[in-house]
């Protein structure tokens, strides 16, 4: 039996009905994993593959669109499997007709709702998983200033410290992050955890879609903050967040914060161009606590 035939397989067993379906093509943009349709006239599905060994990549984000899909706020794909075939690992999702026109208004309102809705008791999440390919630390901390240093910053200067991006200034950048982190105080939210463009569009109807997320407990200006980075959604995203649940004062410091640890993770995926960007976004950040 060969992959497809076993993609074919597991659909048929997941759904409870018989399916032959055929690659239909791949869906362009993808960089971590090879993305492709599959169809047999009458029903489609998005199967992303890679090699055996990641299968956790895929196990991680099935947990993760299940998570934000059980607040009932955003539409999500849904899931129908994962697993091993062959010699690939495999990730089976619904199908979605996506564009990038819609109500961006309602897509921040839904955002909104989402963080609202699903309130938790600490920060992290119930395992480790991924930001892009790169492992992300997510023990339970009851303080968010705590959690951000370690999991979040921490991590991504240490493995930028390997790739060879020194930062002089590491313990005291981190000093004055966790001071600006601990001058309010902050709840604890689910997040998308990766929500740029990219990661966020529309169905053919209009309904608002986000996927690909790496989601924990966290401060909901994550979301926010990563949405302006890397081309940004239109303004009437930030105006319908805002007409749901306002950013507290202070956002537009905390902002460089939680986006520096996408630049620093950029650089340890991608390498030295982000390196510049992460230096004055360090530098920026220590110099408002001078």
């Amino acid at each position: 039996m060969n992959f497809w035939q076993e993609i074919n397989q597991q659909i048929s067993e997941i759904t409870g009905r018989p399916f032959a379906g055929t690659p239909q093509g791949s869906r362009g943009g993808g960089c971590s994993h090879d993305n492709q349709f599959v169809g047999d006239g009458e029903r489609q599905f998005f199967i992303k593959i890679n090699r055996e060994s990641e299968l956790d990549l895929f196990s991680t984000e099935a947990l993760g669109l299940q998570a934000l899909s059980a607040t009932n706020r955003m539409k999500i794909p849904q899931v129908f499997g994962w697993g091993v075939a062959g010699e690939k690992s495999y990730l089976i999702l619904e199908y979605l007709a996506l564009t990038n026109r819609g109500n961006w208004l309602f897509m921040g309102q839904n955002l909104a709702q989402l963080h609202r809705e699903s309130r938790g008791k600490q920060f992290g999440w119930e395992r480790d998983n991924y930001i892009g390919t790169t492992p992300q630390k997510n023990d339970w901390y009851s303080d968010w200033a705590d959690f951000f240093c370690t999991c979040r910053l921490g991590y991504q200067l240490h493995l930028a410290q390997r790739r060879g991006g020194r930062f002089s200034e590491a313990k005291k950048l981190l000093i004055q992050v966790h001071k600006i982190l601990s001058l309010m105080p902050v709840e604890p939210v689910l997040v998308h955890g990766d929500l740029w463009s990219g990661n966020a569009a529309f169905t053919q109807v209009g309904d608002p879609v986000i996927f690909d997320p790496a989601v924990y407990y966290g401060h909901r200006e994550v979301d926010v903050a990563m949405s302006e980075l890397f081309g940004g959604f239109p303004p009437e995203f930030y105006q319908g967040y805002q007409s749901e649940w306002p950013l507290e004062s202070g956002y537009t410091q905390r902002k460089i914060i939680y986006n520096l640890y996408h630049v620093l993770n950029h650089f340890n995926l991608f390498g030295g161009a982000y390196w510049p960007q992460a230096e004055r976004m360090m530098m920026q950040i220590i110099q408002a606590g001078d």
